[in-house]
């Protein structure tokens, strides 16, 4: 999911639940306040069910920041989602009127 060079994945567009999460670190939380969730050189935005597993993924960069994503609304608005055989949920983008940082 994570490739830089373009292959058919083969999803098929799915409704999300109401929210999913992204995990990142707090070096770029700033950064996706002011331009939202891009895929930059990967093939989508990674999202996740729970907060739990967002917190693992961000702890990856660096102490963890959570948002939460309102993806059934993007969903609503037209946005694709995708949902990968290992559990993570996949789109394209997600501008930042669907987010909000999670305060532990």
């Amino acid at each position: 999911q994570g490739h830089s060079v373009t292959i058919e994945l083969g999803y098929i567009n799915q409704k999300p639940p109401e929210i999913l999460f992204h995990g990142t670190g707090e070096k770029s939380a700033k950064s996706i306040l002011s331009t939202g969730l891009e895929k930059r050189n990967r093939q989508h935005v990674h999202l996740s069910n729970d907060i739990e597993t967002a917190i693992k993924v961000g702890q990856r960069h660096g102490k963890p920041v959570v948002f939460k994503v309102l993806a059934q609304q993007m969903y609503i608005d037209k946005f694709e989602f995708f949902f990968s055989d290992n559990g993570v949920w996949l789109t394209d983008n997600v501008p930042t009127k669907y987010l909000k940082i999670i305060n532990e």
